[in-house]
């Protein structure tokens, strides 16, 4: 049974998006504004928890910005799904310390796996986050891969999907 209040994100890592690393691009901007507008709109609609799979990219882009979102609702959470432990080991210095202040201002986190087994730990976090949610909030840019995948099982599950083009 799909919980009724619950969002679920997925969406293409930094180095797949036209705009790479660089968050001060005008199509990233206009991508944040329309992210919160849809993260707004679940809230106003009755969902109150947000699960997040963490990795670089729009994920991160996600957490931060329900975040902020959560300084006007005080009933809604970020729950951080962890594909390993280890998510962040070959990331950046600076990446890594995004990463873990945002970890530290989750109201939750499950992790899948202790230490990276490959992509099926990646996969489980997707099928995860998609069976307890109603609602997918996507940035997808139409090409195949993880993103589609997670997309199409979504939607084999019933889940509402609201696509962003980035």
């Amino acid at each position: 049974m799909k919980l009724s209040n619950t969002v679920c994100f997925t969406g293409h890592r930094s180095q797949k998006l036209p705009w790479k690393f660089d968050e001060q691009d005008e199509r990233c901007k206009a991508m944040k504004l329309a992210l919160r507008a849809e993260i707004q709109k679940a809230v106003q609609r009755g969902y109150k928890t947000f699960l997040c799979g963490m990795a670089l990219g729009f994920d991160m882009i996600c957490a931060e910005t329900v975040l902020e979102i959560k300084k006007h609702y005080n009933n809604i959470k970020i729950i951080g799904a962890l594909p390993c432990r280890t998510q962040d080991i070959k990331w950046s210095l600076k990446d890594r310390q995004r990463y873990a202040s945002l970890l530290e201002r989750l109201d939750g986190i499950r992790c899948i796996y202790d230490e990276y087994i490959g992509t099926e730990c990646m996969l489980e976090r997707n099928r995860y986050m998609v069976n307890n949610s109603s609602l997918m909030i996507a940035l997808f840019d139409g090409q195949s891969g993880g993103t589609m995948s997670t997309i199409d099982y979504a939607r084999q599950q019933g889940l509402e999907v609201v696509i962003i083009k980035p």
